[in-house]
């Protein structure tokens, strides 16, 4: 299983400048090609999200609760999504008294941009990857982290305690989870040989076993189901769902790090989570469900990564109406006590397991 040939396909940038004839404009053309793609991988993302945020996690949460959600502006309640965004865009930016402006103002904006910019190393189908770097999972993770600098500027930027204990407790759990996750991930890094995304997936397209005809893939998620678990489990507490949602508990913290945040900022803030959710499901369908891999010709990988991303974002709202949430010592005590210690007892197992196999 080491040693995988990484995917041979072209980038979406190099795909942009060959459509439009960019590649005669040299290292000025490049870059045109370049924005275009992360133009059109940001809008794809944005879609989902806005389906997701105001719409689907209603939907989602009133079916597990036995209520109705919204229905009464346009065909199954879609339009409101415009209905939110005029709402929640129009409402007045207030700067509560005291804050330290520039960090107030610049966490909001760390949410989102550290989300979309992990995307761009994900394989998103055939030729659907804006950069494809020998250390595209170390990118991935170190850009989702960004995210913690922008938790932490908006908690003590913002001049009130409340905001201040969400953006300590987000920070804790962060570190606590984010270790356990990256150790977990490594583990699949043992079994490949590489960090470079395509070379991860084009490892899982072997044939893992044969039950009654039907083949099985080497996915991750069969061949280690522990080190599956292990990262799930660490995602969501990274993506702070239940119930690992206590930095911005409202029973005790009103909202924790965003307290303080109205108007485009909260939109801001609101869309990086979701964002963050995606993120994370795309990072756990690359290294363990074969990324866009699945039934059909390579054309259908988009839809199947769609398809597995927003399988992980259904299975985080589910935990969010069936979970209650964790104290913060217990929360604190799982990550460090827990799933650290399973996180590298996996990759000690999984180092035995390649060596032997070598």
């Amino acid at each position: 299983m080491t040693g995988a040939v990484p995917l041979q396909q072209g980038m979406l940038p190099d795909t942009i400048a060959n459509l439009l004839g960019l590649d005669a404009f040299g290292v000025a053309g490049d870059i045109v090609a370049a924005l275009l793609g992360a133009f059109l991988i940001a809008n794809f993302l944005l879609i989902n999200t806005a389906f997701a945020g105001p719409w689907a996690k209603r939907k989602i949460t009133a079916a597990f609760t036995d209520r109705i959600a919204v229905n009464r502006i346009g065909p199954f309640g879609l339009f409101v999504i415009v209905a939110d965004a005029v709402r929640l865009l129009s409402k007045e930016l207030i700067v509560p008294e005291g804050a330290d402006r520039p960090a107030w103002d610049l966490g909001p904006i760390l949410i989102p941009f550290s989300a979309l910019l992990g995307f761009a190393v994900i394989p998103m189908g055939s030729g659907l990857q804006l950069a494809d770097p020998e250390t595209g999972l170390a990118f991935a993770f170190a850009a989702s982290s960004i995210a913690s600098v922008g938790l932490i500027m908006m908690g003590y930027a913002s001049n009130n305690k409340y905001s201040l204990l969400g953006g300590l407790r987000a920070v804790a759990s962060n570190i606590a989870y984010e270790i356990p996750l990256i150790v977990t991930g490594v583990s699949v890094v043992l079994f490949t040989g590489t960090l470079q995304m395509s070379a991860i997936v084009e490892a899982q397209q072997a044939t893992f076993v044969s039950v009654a005809g039907i083949a099985i893939p080497q996915w991750f998620a069969f061949v280690n189901p522990f080190a599956f678990v292990l990262f799930v489990v660490a995602n969501v507490a990274e993506v702070g769902r239940n119930p690992f949602d206590i930095p911005e508990a409202p029973t005790e913290i009103v909202a924790g790090y965003q307290t303080e945040y109205s108007s485009v900022y909260f939109v801001l803030i609101y869309l990086g989570e979701f964002i963050h959710i995606f993120l994370g499901g795309a990072i756990a369908a690359t290294l363990f469900l074969g990324g866009p891999a699945g039934p059909g010709p390579a054309a259908l990988g988009i839809v199947w990564f769609t398809a597995k991303i927003w399988a992980f974002f259904l299975f985080t709202q589910w935990l969010r109406s069936a979970v209650p949430r964790l104290r913060v010592d217990q929360f604190i005590e799982i990550g460090w006590k827990g799933m650290l210690v399973l996180a590298f007892a996996n990759l000690v197992l999984t180092a035995v397991i390649v060596g032997v196999l070598a």
